[in-house]
């Protein structure tokens, strides 16, 4: 198959034609990959449950792992969810178009090839331009992970989406860099008590002044069961197991049932390894001051033994690192420019070939929560504590 990229100008006529294009391709049951304002995404036609499994396909997704729906307006949500609580009604008003997905009990309109066999469909309105009109164009329901394939770090370039699937889909359409650079929060209001399963630009900081108390799904930062043995003791305790008594959507016991069957995950990235490089990623936490002494002293140690080094800090720590290969992901006085840089330099690693990276970690209660989530799914949870 011949993947074609269409790049989007200034050109507004041309622009029409071309996604016109694409929603023809997805009408017809195609695939077409296309910006938002998160990461690119890999749409088909949500309603066609053929469509959907080329999704999987295409990516090499699990088919347990359910797809969000995207739609352009809010009366289209009516005919794929059977109820709309009245806080996910106030949420659509303050954040949508945006970077927020909300997960309901779907309709029958919805096919169990969308949900991953849930009776719960996942859904979001992005705020970009093209996506909202290829929506429009197409039919209305678009489902779109994102355009990489399964486990690799995200597309936020359509040449990313290219490297990972050039000759796997008929059409990318080009949209420059995206803006956000992490995929959508995701809350669940499926149950009585709204509750974040994948945290995102939308903080939960954020949600509580517009619904009140929500609940942290407390898998968030756990290693699903199947990781936890391949780093065991490398890092910290907390991040590479769920505590004896966890009693999430995914503590301890829903994680052993989820691994063996028993159970499915609610929302994308809740059990499988995401957004990874091809070398191994190891975060250092700790004082900024031993996570960078540790850090110096591991690309040494790598290096010494014939090892490719990859080290990832920031504009104000970048200088201090003395060996290996040293990229800046942003800075920790704007957020923003960490999330916004995260896969890109995770996929520049690949194409220097390095055998290993070493990063410092960047949890904060605003949005490096979000980071700190993709970062320790990207290592597998391999964490040393400093």
């Amino acid at each position: 198959m011949k993947t074609i990229i269409e790049k989007l100008t200034y050109d507004e006529q041309k622009n029409r034609a071309i996604i016109q294009t694409a929603a023809r391709l997805i009408q017809e049951g195609s695939l077409v990959a296309f910006p938002t304002e998160t990461v690119y995404g890999l749409g088909a036609d949500a309603l066609n449950p053929q469509a959907s499994r080329k999704i999987y396909e295409a990516k090499g997704r699990p088919s347990d792992n359910p797809l969000i729906v995207h739609i352009s307006n809010m009366e289209d949500l009516e005919k794929i969810v059977l109820h709309i609580p009245p806080k996910a009604k106030k949420m659509a008003e303050q954040f949508w178009p945006g970077p927020l997905t909300m997960i309901f009990e779907k309709s029958q309109a919805v096919p169990m090839e969308t949900t991953g066999g849930l009776q719960t469909v996942a859904v979001r309105m992005p705020d970009h331009p093209v996506a909202l009109l290829l929506i429009q164009a197409a039919g209305g329901y678009i489902a779109a992970p994102s355009a990489n394939t399964s486990g690799r770090p995200s597309p936020t370039l359509a040449e990313h989406v290219a490297e990972d699937l050039d000759g796997r889909i008929p059409m990318i359409l080009d949209g420059g860099p995206v803006g956000i650079g992490l995929e959508s929060t995701i809350v669940d209001f499926s149950e009585d008590t709204p509750m974040v399963l994948r945290p995102g630009y939308i903080t939960p900081s954020m949600i509580e002044e517009v619904i009140g108390t929500v609940e942290m799904d407390p898998a968030l930062l756990q290693a699903p069961l199947a990781w936890q043995g391949e780093h065991a003791g490398s890092g910290s305790a907390s991040m590479q197991s769920g505590k004896e008594d966890g009693k999430g959507i995914l503590g301890r016991k829903e994680s052993q049932n989820l691994e063996q069957g028993g159970l499915r995950p609610k929302a994308p990235g809740m059990k499988y390894r995401h957004y990874a490089p091809k070398a191994e990623l190891i975060l250092v936490d700790g004082s900024q001051e031993k996570v960078q002494e540790k850090i110096n002293f591991l690309a040494k140690e790598g290096i010494a033994a014939g090892k490719r080094i990859g080290i990832i800090g920031t504009d104000e720590t970048k200088d201090l690192y003395k060996s290996g290969i040293v990229k800046s992901i942003g800075t920790r006085v704007k957020e923003d420019t960490i999330a916004q840089h995260l896969y890109g330099i995770l996929r520049e690693f690949d194409q220097l070939e390095v055998d290993r990276i070493y990063s410092e970690s960047f949890s904060s209660p605003g949005l490096g929560q979000a980071v700190m989530n993709r970062m320790l799914k990207a290592a597998g949870h391999h964490v040393i504590e400093v």
